[in-house]
């Protein structure tokens, strides 16, 4: 029977799928918290005595799956959230979303991550690579996890008539309901990757290589490119250095940009994420803002150090205000 295995084995189970789910395989624990939390309340006598503890092993499970994160954070910072972020059906905007939330909230974002999407396996990593401090984060961490928890368990325990309904329901219609739950499955990770591949295919066009930027930084003068840097501050406190002469802005300064140069002014931009979508993203929203002339740097800021190029220190910083050039008379 199912609750003599529950009974008998519940609590490691949970514990093996919620540690394996922080260290990043694509296994979702909460079905399992909640499963558990019903079976509870269909069987208070075997199962119900080991809520407690399975909210405690849950809570440890996490702590020990994210401090590994962690770690990795501390020790190799952000080559560790480019790692997470090529496991990601969302990698092309992972990692600069948290940062993001890091950047407003800090580390108290860990309260809340396992609550949001992706958000919990990249802040992890991100608040060793910053530097925060251990207890800091386990403190944090902790909490995040135990609410979390306890928010599975008891929808487990408020909804245990109907999760007992689907199973029972499910055992009626067999392999029939196993196998639409996989083509659920497959179809919805299909509609991720193909909108993926939708963006990149849309943003493809608008690049330029380091080769030809270095050529036009080495040209006319009067017609150097303005070469922008959408990282993040604090990407930017992870990695420090710039392309020289670069500017700091997002998509929020467009408006300031244009107050400042002619929409026939060339503009290279780049970042440090997969496919550079934030860069290419920026370039769009210039475009649609009626400058003539930007491109996304194909391998952002990696591809021209990797060549050897110049970089100089970037201050991690949010750029001042545009101040508006003076129109002609």
């Amino acid at each position: 029977m199912l609750h003599d295995l529950v009974a008998q084995y519940g609590p490691l189970i949970v514990f093996v799928n919620v540690l394996a789910a922080a260290l990043g395989l694509p296994v979702p624990a909460m079905p399992t918290l909640v499963l558990f939390g019903a079976m509870a309340t269909m069987h208070p006598d075997m199962i119900g005595i080991q809520l407690v503890p399975v909210l405690l092993l849950s809570v440890l499970a996490a702590v020990i799956g994210d401090s590994a994160w962690y770690l990795a954070g501390r020790r190799f910072g952000g080559r560790t959230l480019k790692t997470i972020c090529r496991l990601s059906l969302s990698r092309d905007s992972c990692v600069k979303k948290t940062e993001q939330f890091f950047g407003r909230w800090g580390v108290r974002v860990l309260a809340i991550a396992r609550f949001v999407p992706g958000l919990s396996l990249v802040s992890v990593p991100m608040a060793g690579a910053l530097g925060t401090n251990y207890r800091t984060f386990i403190g944090y961490d902790a909490l995040g996890a135990l609410l979390w928890a306890a928010v599975g368990l008891l929808i487990g325990l408020l909804f245990a008539a109907q999760i007992d309904w689907l199973f029972s329901s499910a055992s009626q219609f067999g392999q029939v309901a196993l196998v639409l739950i996989g083509a659920l499955l497959v179809l919805y990770m299909s509609m991720r990757w193909n909108r993926r591949r939708a963006l990149l295919r849309q943003l493809a066009s608008a690049r330029i290589d380091v080769d030809e930027l270095d050529r036009l930084l080495h040209a006319d003068p009067a017609r150097l490119p303005v070469i922008i840097d959408v990282r993040t501050v604090e990407h930017r406190r992870l990695d420090p250095f710039s392309i020289p002469g670069a500017l700091f802005f997002d998509e929020r300064h467009v408006r300031e940009l244009s107050q400042r140069y002619p929409l026939s002014q060339k503009f290279v931009i780049y970042c440090s994420c997969p496919n550079e979508v934030s860069a290419a993203l920026m370039a769009k929203r210039l475009a649609d803002f009626g400058f003539t002339d930007a491109l996304a740097l194909r391998g952002g800021l990696d591809a021209w150090r990797d060549t050897g190029r110049q970089v100089e220190g970037a201050t991690p910083v949010e750029p001042a205000p545009v101040t508006p050039a003076p129109k002609a008379a």
